[in-house]
């Protein structure tokens, strides 16, 4: 934990963060390390196009949460994040406890971003989510659409 916040995300290599990733056993050491290194890191995007395909529970849920990280931070352009909705969305009937939470944390970074067009796809797939006959996928979307309506409620 302590290494994470004293590295210099210039010098992590993408085979450090593999290493790590690998090694990676609860969802509290996941998170923290996506969202306090991982994500300034020249190699952030690389790497969620890598780890939401991966199919070990805390390492696809690397892979959302270094996006979430990322739209939370502000970092990338929106076409990252557009590629991560159809992960989002593609993840989304994964029931593993931590990799749902993950996509979902994902889902709602993206979609409370300050870009109309982001928003607009984000809370498009919310819907279709919530309307969906998968009941991990229905949770997700029926989860970040009440996230969505809480924070309209706070900007307006």
């Amino acid at each position: 934990m302590v290494a994470c916040m004293i590295d210099d995300p210039e010098l992590v290599t993408p085979k450090q963060m593999d290493r790590w990733r690998a090694d990676f056993d609860n969802w509290a050491i996941v998170d923290t390390v996506c969202f306090k290194l991982f994500d300034r890191t020249p190699h952030a995007m690389a790497k969620i196009n890598e780890w939401v395909q991966l199919n070990d529970e805390f390492g696809r849920r690397a892979g959302f949460a270094l996006l979430a990280s990322l739209a939370l931070h502000g970092r990338g352009e929106p076409a990252v994040f557009l590629r991560g909705l159809m992960y989002i969305e593609a993840a989304a009937s994964d029931e593993r406890n931590f990799v749902k939470k993950g996509v979902n944390w994902a889902l709602r970074a993206i979609g409370c971003k300050r870009d109309p067009a982001l928003r607009s796809a984000a809370r498009e797939l919310t819907t279709r989510l919530a309307g969906s006959t998968d009941k991990t996928a229905r949770w997700i979307g029926k989860d970040a659409q009440r996230a969505f309506a809480k924070a309209d409620k706070r900007t307006s």
